[in-house]
């Protein structure tokens, strides 16, 4: 006998299932950093990335299943090079594709009976910092414009209180990184997590024409050694050096 499921019970169904498959997988941040924004994956596969160029100032970084993201990816490619190609280059925004991602994750949502477990992060870099923009896709196709730091993925509460305490505006390279290998680190205290187990990118402005760059495991470590040597420097100058004593005067 056919059994009546309301279309609320469906809805809330389908986001539970979408939301416990995105939380078993690996954690993902997203930060602006002083000369771009820094994009780092906790993920020690070299064959299956996360974070991915979609154009010349745009990036993608994604959770959850990888064939499903990497559709959508393939997806936001195409959908760029055509734009860029028919109209100009410069048409080609982070909006506008998150508005594609949108719909599409929407349809998929209510359409289908199985919801896509994924959860994006498209990102552009701007002149300065104040025109980056980072906008959120969650699995039923809502998009959220973020600001500052994002967390995606695994435990991604805390993950993003992390975040929140270590955050500065404006930092360097190598501070953002260290930022984001703790909050990483978070949501499990006893684990260190190594270069050759991150994934990292960055968009940079300062390059020319396609500012999209991964860090090799040899500059990874290179950014948290120079941080550690930053903090240890600024650890000796807070301490106050013992006065010479004064030679007995005959």
């Amino acid at each position: 006998m056919p059994f009546y499921v309301s279309p609320e019970q469906q809805m809330k169904d389908k986001a539970d299932y979408a939301r416990k498959g995105i939380s078993r997988g690996r954690s993902v941040v997203v930060l602006q950093y002083d000369d771009g924004i820094l994009f780092v994956a906790d993920n020690p596969s070299r064959a299956l990335h996360k974070i991915s160029e979609i154009y010349d100032r745009i990036a993608f970084a994604a959770v959850g299943k990888y064939n499903e993201f990497e559709n959508l990816r393939l997806g936001g490619v195409r959908y760029a090079d055509i734009n860029g190609y028919q109209y100009d280059r410069r048409d080609v925004t982070a909006r506008g594709l998150a508005n594609v991602y949108a719909q599409s994750l929407g349809t998929i949502f209510t359409e289908t009976n199985k919801p896509y477990e994924v959860e994006l992060v498209v990102a552009e870099v701007g002149a300065d910092a104040d025109t980056d923009q980072i906008y959120r896709l969650t699995f039923d196709g809502s998009v959220a414009d973020e600001h500052g730091y994002v967390a995606m993925g695994g435990q991604a509460d805390a993950v993003a209180q992390a975040l929140k305490d270590g955050y500065e505006e404006g930092a360097s390279l190598a501070g953002a990184l260290r930022v984001a290998v703790r909050a990483l680190e978070a949501q499990d205290s006893e684990r260190r997590l190594e270069a050759k187990s991150l994934e990292v990118a960055v968009l940079d402005r300062n390059r020319e024409h396609r500012l999209f760059r991964r860090l090799t495991a040899r500059r990874i470590e290179e950014l948290l050694g120079e941080e550690d040597s930053s903090a240890a420097s600024d650890a000796g100058s807070d301490a106050t050096p013992d006065s010479p004593s004064k030679p007995d005067e005959d």
